[in-house]
């Protein structure tokens, strides 16, 4: 009886470690939603739902860097009420500052007043006239400001941060650092159109990302139509674009691309570029500086580039669509 009893005990236990080791067995998990008025897509393999720890990430970025919640850090600081900064607002600054001296400054996280000015920020009213353009063009510029340990120097109070050109950027990454944490191997992180994939999707291959035809005028902003698709494994993605968002004035379309040497709402035949970097955060920031550079310039800069892919959708003379990318993007598309 003893030695039953003990088999039974033996068995039990290796039922119990058993059924332990199949609910901890990996599956692919997918969560869904929206914020910052855009929709998230994440899907990674897992042992455990982790969407308590992303909707964390997302508040507190919000909380941090969001110009458009006045309760949050940025806000604190465009309006003078602190200078203190966190860790986000450090990643998001230097990042910027890399971009605009590697841009000849044309990227630049300055641009608040500007947006505001063309009724693409937290304010609206009248078009801008040159003057008041600039007027503000006076305190636009990183230049005006730097970081001193935990606090954010501006040498005049008039000067304000925009980053949403590179939050989701931070957001796609700071999500994928945290499911590595959390041991996921596989996954792709999806933003606004923003991407980070690294590992195998769950049929085992590489993670395919289709970038967007531009839309037709007209359009409702819900129809996607793949330009290309490209593999993504170990990198990120991210498009900036002047056709979904814009405004119209005296039969001209003004982008939401602010020129921040100029003060200009920019209009060009480039109509988006996307970009393949190792981070989102540099793709997201980089896809926005090209937009501000124009196609002949990003070409230029890009053309032998081997760190950051580029492609550019543009319309030529007839109203056909163009598309351009150097080498190092070229070798991701899928045929």
């Amino acid at each position: 009886m003893i030695k039953l009893g003990r088999y039974l005990i033996f068995l039990l236990a290796l039922i119990a470690v058993l059924t332990t080791a199949s609910c901890k067995r990996k599956q692919y998990i997918f969560t869904q939603g929206v914020v910052w008025t855009t929709e998230y897509h994440i899907k990674y393999e897992a042992t455990a739902n982790l969407n308590d720890s992303i909707q964390q990430l997302f508040k507190a970025i919000d909380e941090s860097a969001s110009a458009y919640n006045k309760n949050s850090l940025i806000s604190a600081i465009n309006d003078n009420k602190s200078d203190a900064v966190d860790a986000f607002f450090v990643k998001l600054y230097n990042k910027a500052l890399e971009v605009n001296r590697a841009s000849s400054g044309l990227y630049d996280p300055t641009v608040m007043p500007l947006v505001n000015a063309w009724g693409f920020g937290y304010k609206s009213g009248q078009l801008p006239t040159q003057a008041q353009l600039d007027s503000i063009l006076m305190f636009v510029g990183i230049e005006h400001t730097s970081l001193n340990g935990k606090r954010i120097v501006k040498d005049d109070p008039r000067v304000q941060f925009d980053f949403s050109s590179i939050a989701k950027g931070m957001a796609c990454d700071e999500v994928a650092a945290m499911l590595e944490r959390n041991g996921v191997e596989n996954y792709m992180v999806e933003i606004g159109g923003e991407v980070v994939a690294r590992g195998v999707n769950q049929i085992g291959q590489s993670w395919h990302v289709s970038i967007d035809m531009p839309e037709p005028d007209g359009s409702d902003g819900a129809q996607h139509n793949s330009a290309l698709v490209i593999t993504l494994n170990g990198q990120a993605v991210a498009t900036s674009g002047n056709y979904r968002k814009f405004k119209e004035s005296g039969g001209k379309k003004l982008s939401h691309i602010v020129n921040p040497k100029t003060g200009s709402s920019e209009t060009s035949r480039l109509l988006s570029v996307s970009i393949v970097a190792p981070d989102c955060m540099s793709a997201d920031a980089w896809a926005t500086a090209c937009m501000a550079l124009g196609e002949e310039k990003t070409k230029a800069m890009m053309q032998g580039n081997d760190t950051l892919g580029v492609m550019t959708i543009s319309v030529n003379d007839d109203g056909d669509f163009v598309i351009w990318s150097n080498k190092r993007f070229a070798d991701m598309v899928i045929e």
